[in-house]
């Protein structure tokens, strides 16, 4: 008789993001995030429930739609729905801007998910505005 255990479902990777401090002067980037794929769908999820509470219910996230394959116009995410906006726009091709009605927007720079770590920590570092290693 086999009484071997099921493994246990895997832990979801961690979110790999930085922001600028809180409080911090207004910078034109936010912070940082490193996406594991350009799978939006897969991806937006644990982005928008990694954000600080104080950013309130983001409603719309616009990408470059040179860079992210095409979505679906919205996504629903912890049962509120999400507006997905592609844009063209060359001055920005690796960033993600997030809207939260009545709160604010924000610009995150998006490195992209076939970086080394060696690569992304000192972007990550410098968009969120910290020295590289902290």
């Amino acid at each position: 008789m086999n009484t071997a255990q099921p493994p246990p479902p895997p832990f979801p990777a961690p979110l790999r993001l930085r922001l600028v401090p809180q409080g911090a002067l207004p910078r034109p980037i936010d912070g940082a995030w490193w996406p594991r794929s350009y799978d939006l769908l897969a991806e937006l999820p644990s982005l928008l429930a990694g954000l600080p509470r104080t950013w309130g219910h983001v409603t719309s996230v616009t990408v470059n739609g040179a860079v992210w394959p095409t979505t679906a116009g919205r996504m629903l995410v912890s049962n509120q729905v999400v507006q997905l906006h592609r844009t063209l726009a060359a001055s920005a091709p690796h960033t993600v801007v997030l809207l939260a009605p009545g709160q604010g927007r924000w610009d995150l720079l998006v490195v992209p998910p076939d970086t080394t770590a060696e690569a992304a920590e000192p972007l990550m570092a410098a968009a969120a505005g910290s020295p590289t290693g902290g």
